[in-house]
């Protein structure tokens, strides 16, 4: 049985709460992430109990916040306004009983509750319910048990079959329990889900482990269950200080939802406002978060949380100075004085005070020893110097991210492949390399001109939160009138719209640089179909057209590099990756049952090959520590981060199957000749296999069979492999002819000459040799 029978005392997090859909980008569709609701239904004589849910629900869990869907009989718009100042995820809806929850409501899982119910502790384990209808059988009047046409119901829509429809349809008594023992879906629930108050007799408490008390009609005043219930029997303002006052994680929309607008007598406490202004930075609301700290700190400087949020804030906006002198008064606290440290190192960084970056490292490592990021900057920065470029005027400058150190392995094969494109020679002597979250300013503008042409990418560049600036609403940071200044050819190549599902940004900066983008580029190419169509969806009519396919080169490296040889031995190997960067955004509240899948397929694919774990970040290995704590299983890694481009290659073309999650842990291998599966937790991974027609290479970690798939289908790769390599090369002559074609274009862009004719072996490109941004793995702390 798949249901919690009864709740514990385990108050480990789990994974971060998805965004609400509301405001969001909602790709759900793409990547099969379910959509959670609780619901209820009332009319006007039980509106009253319903605020005493609303509030229940919310004080018992306060990181807990999905859409609440209100059914009613069609009671006045003014009616809800109540249930709205209590939950700002409200979604009204017209209904005939309370049945109506089994009908489609636009949700995967809907938890059925009552105004007569109250919530005392947390509904959590509910949410990761994935089969049938989860119920607390009752005991019935004239023996055995029942499920309650009024008890908490979880549904999963997956499972009510039409037949399931008529039998609730037809009505009468206990059409629940009819409907759900004649399905054979019913999955039982522990009693404390739903416990009748009715039971509590002559004075006897509440059980400590009742999770949602069931009162029925209203009880006795000086009765246990009526004090449960007067506990939230509250006006609105002191339900919102309570949950304000609430200690732990909040959910970010009911916090903002229940502190703002802040009360214009007195003065807000100032944790508060420092937590609310970072929701709206971690929203994308970066003005929001400034005005509210701006006033906070107004007269204390002795506030170094709030400078420090306040100044990462301002960094986000572009406003450099201001953000520079808050996080210089945020060092001033031992506590905080690493972390600002770090960003001041960023910030001059970005600006290319490559000395006073070194110098703010090295103060944050004075501060603290310890502290990683501080550590990456001054390795990053203390010796850097200009690398030995040929002249300018025969370079392509380079318009990219570049990874180094430990970070993401992806990001360090990525440049190195779109070089590739352009010839066998991709170091300093043929490209001018220009970091795209540095910003654009003159001098740097007077560089990129003076060479025979820009290239921007590959990568999923068009994503809001990584290193945020204001200039472009993206990670290239350049201002619009730098950008109209350019007058060297520039090509956008194989970036990539990498915006999560569900994910909060804010389009109207990004689609004004977007139209700007578009219209001075010469060539202007997406590395997917999806993202073609979400950047057209922000593109006036004249532009769009502009906006072409490139795939990424990383998916055609067999013919880009000689060295690719198809002829080479494979092991006896199958590597799995996993990534955890926005987990929330990633997994919602289904990482316990992909780990319990995943677990599964990992066992049933290691009775045929060696399964290895692929790390393309330190991150990354939390799946092996997970999977080893909660399932037993160990499993080998290779620490691609440290690896070298050649090496990540070279370990990718001699397995024989890739299970992957990051976008290049398919990618790569894909071009390299090795058949893939991915775990699709991003909608670019639905994108790529929709583009190579083979959706079929994909299973969303959201699905509730993904490890019987997963085993299944590397079962079908491993047991005929010559003739999944054969289709893996099948699928790239299409992504190469598409490649050639666009490159036979930017030679004429760029003036490059043509290529060396087709089966002349030439030197391929050494990730070994020292060129920046080509980076050697990080040996230094070793």
């Amino acid at each position: 049985m798949n249901s919690p029978a009864e709740p514990t005392d385990d108050r480990r997090p789990g994974p971060a709460p998805a965004l609400p859909l509301s405001g969001a980008d909602d790709r759900s569709a793409v990547t099969g992430k379910r959509r959670i609701a609780f619901a209820a239904y009332a009319d006007e004589e039980r509106m009253p109990g319903l605020l005493v849910l609303l509030r229940s629900l919310a004080l018992a869990d306060p990181a807990v916040c999905e859409d609440f869907l209100l059914l009613h009989p069609g009671l006045p718009d003014s009616a809800l306004d109540a249930a709205r100042r209590l939950h700002p995820r409200l979604v009204p809806r017209t209904a005939e009983s309370r049945l109506d929850v089994f009908r489609a409501t636009g949700y995967d899982t809907v938890i059925a509750l009552g105004p007569g119910m109250v919530v005392l502790r947390s509904l959590r384990p509910l949410l990761s319910l994935r089969f049938g209808v989860a119920a607390v059988p009752q005991p019935a009047p004239g023996g055995g048990r029942t499920v309650r046409d009024e008890g908490l119901l979880v549904i999963q829509r997956q499972d009510v079959t039409d037949d399931l429809l008529d039998t609730l349809a037809r009505g009468g008594e206990d059409v629940v329990d009819r409907a759900l023992t004649r399905a054979g879906i019913l999955e039982a629930l522990g009693a404390p889900y739903d416990f009748p108050a009715g039971r509590l007799y002559d004075g006897i408490p509440v059980p400590d482990s009742t999770v949602v008390l069931h009162l029925g009609e209203d009880p006795a005043p000086g009765t246990p269950a009526h004090e449960a219930r007067a506990r939230f029997e509250l006006d609105d303002a002191a339900f919102r200080a309570a949950y304000c006052a609430l200690p732990g994680t909040t959910h970010p929309e009911m916090l903002l939802h229940c502190a703002l607008p802040f009360p214009e007598e007195g003065r807000a406490p100032v944790d508060l406002v420092r937590r609310v202004a970072e929701v709206h930075r971690q929203q994308g609301r970066y003005e929001e978060a400034v005005a509210l700290l701006t006033a906070a700190v107004a007269d204390r400087p002795d506030l170094p949380r709030c400078q420090e949020t306040l100044g990462v804030s301002l960094m986000a906006l572009s406003r450099y100075e201001e953000a520079e002198a808050h996080l210089l008064l945020a060092t001033v606290s031992p506590d905080f004085a690493a972390r600002a440290y770090g960003q001041l190192a960023r910030l001059a960084w970005l600006l290319g005070r490559t000395e006073d970056a070194a110098a703010y490292a090295r103060e944050g490592l004075d501060a603290d020893p310890t502290d990683g990021n501080c550590h990456a900057w001054y390795v990053r920065t203390r010796s850097a110097t200009a690398p030995d470029e040929g002249p300018a005027d025969e370079q392509l400058a380079h318009v990219a991210l570049f990874a180094d150190g430990q970070e993401n392995a992806g990001d360090k094969v990525l440049p190195e492949a779109v070089r590739m494109c352009f010839g066998p020679d991709t170091g300093p002597a043929r490209w001018h390399e220009r970091s795209v979250h540095r910003l654009v300013d003159g001098p740097a503008l007077e560089e990129l001109n003076a060479r025979r042409g820009i290239v921007v990418g590959g990568g999923g560049l068009f994503l809001p939160d990584t290193a945020p600036n204001s200039n472009s609403g993206w990670q290239w940071n350049i201002p619009d009138d730098v950008l109209v200044r350019i007058t060297a050819p520039l090509a956008v190549f194989a970036v990539g719209y990498n915006v999560f599902d569900g994910q909060r940004y804010r389009r109207e900066r990004f689609a004004e640089s977007l139209r700007a983008l578009v219209a001075k580029s010469a060539f202007f190419g997406l590395r997917n179909h999806g993202s073609v169509d979400r950047v057209r969806e922000l593109l006036p009519e004249e532009l769009r057209d502009r906006v072409r396919y490139q795939p990424c080169p990383t998916t055609v490296a067999r013919h880009l590099d000689p060295g690719l040889d198809d002829g080479v031995s494979r092991d006896d190997t199958v590597l799995v990756n996993c990534a955890y960067d926005r987990a929330g955004l990633r997994f919602g509240h289904d990482y316990g049952h992909f780990l319990a899948e995943t677990a599964a397929a990992v066992r049933a694919v290691g009775e045929r090959a060696e399964v290895r774990y692929a790390a393309h970040m330190p991150a990354d290995e939390k799946f092996v520590h997970d999977l080893r704590r909660e399932h037993g299983i160990a499993l080998p890694v290779e620490p691609l981060y440290l690896f070298s481009n050649d090496r990540i290659r070279e370990l990718y073309r001699r397995t024989r199957l890739v299970i992957g999650m990051r976008g290049h842990a398919g990618m790569i291998p894909f071009g390299c000749g090795t058949p893939v599966i991915s775990l699709v937790s991003h909608p670019k991974l639905a994108y790529f296999l929709a583009d190579i027609d083979r959706p079929d290479w994909g299973v969303s970690v959201h699905d509730r069979a993904l490890g019987a798939r997963l085993a299944e289908r590397a079962a079908a790769v491993l047991d005929d492999h010559g003739a999944a390599v054969a289709d893996v090369h099948g699928r790239q002559e299409h992504l190469w002819s598409v490649t050639r074609a666009n490159l036979a274009e930017l030679r004429d862009v760029f003036g490059l000459p043509d290529p060396a004719p087709r089966g002349t072996r030439v030197p391929g490109p050494r990730a070994a040799e020292p060129a920046r941004g080509l980076h050697l793995p990080d040996t230094r702390t070793k």
